[in-house]
């Protein structure tokens, strides 16, 4: 198979950094083939202009300075999403690249009100995350990073796309130990694709 890995952390020396190189190594060497997207590497710019909310709904026309991202996004079976919970949702950058690249005629199409998904190539996403929040914290706020991604951006892509969610809860006060732990979970998680 062939993932699009979305990474969104500013730090390389960061534990985010780690459970990216984990997810990208174990599939490679399982055989499948990894594209790492680095949004702060790259320098993804995150906010829409006001040229770019003008054309989002004209297809093709949507399109301008992101042609790269949406090539990769069509050409993947599956999607990898590392990065850290900040304020319950995704950092910034990431749903900036939501924004601007999971545009009308990319991801989906409206007919009639009607919205039909057009991602049909991508059967999977799986989320690695972290939190540093207590695990019943993130639920009692209704968890609105996981459900954005398992409600709607699953939502875009192929009928029974599978969907996975692992955190490591309480980052703030994580050990060694823990750290090492989920590592290991997110390797078997991985390892079992």
């Amino acid at each position: 198979m062939k993932f699009l890995l979305v990474y969104a952390h500013p730090r390389t020396d960061s534990y985010c950094h780690a459970l990216k190189e984990t997810a990208a190594a174990t599939l490679r060497k399982n055989g499948h083939t990894v594209d790492v997207l680095d949004l702060y590497a790259e320098g993804f710019r995150a906010e829409m202009s006001a040229e770019e909310r003008l054309a989002y709904h004209t297809p093709v026309a949507n399109l301008a300075g992101i042609e790269d991202h949406v090539a990769r996004l069509k050409a993947a079976d599956a999607l990898v999403f590392v990065y850290p919970t900040w304020w319950y949702g995704q950092p910034a950058i990431l749903k900036g690249w939501f924004d601007r690249v999971w545009a009308p005629g990319v991801v989906f199409d409206i007919n009639g009100g009607v919205i039909k998904p057009l991602l049909t190539n991508v059967r999977a996403i799986h989320v690695v995350s972290t939190m540093g929040a207590p695990w019943w914290f993130a639920w009692l706020m209704g968890h609105p990073g996981r459900m954005f991604l398992r409600l709607g951006v699953k939502r875009m892509c192929a009928a029974g796309c599978r969907f996975t969610w692992r955190a490591h809860d309480l980052m703030d006060s994580s050990t060694p130990e823990s750290r090492a732990a989920f590592l290991a979970r997110v390797a078997r998680d991985f390892e079992a694709l």
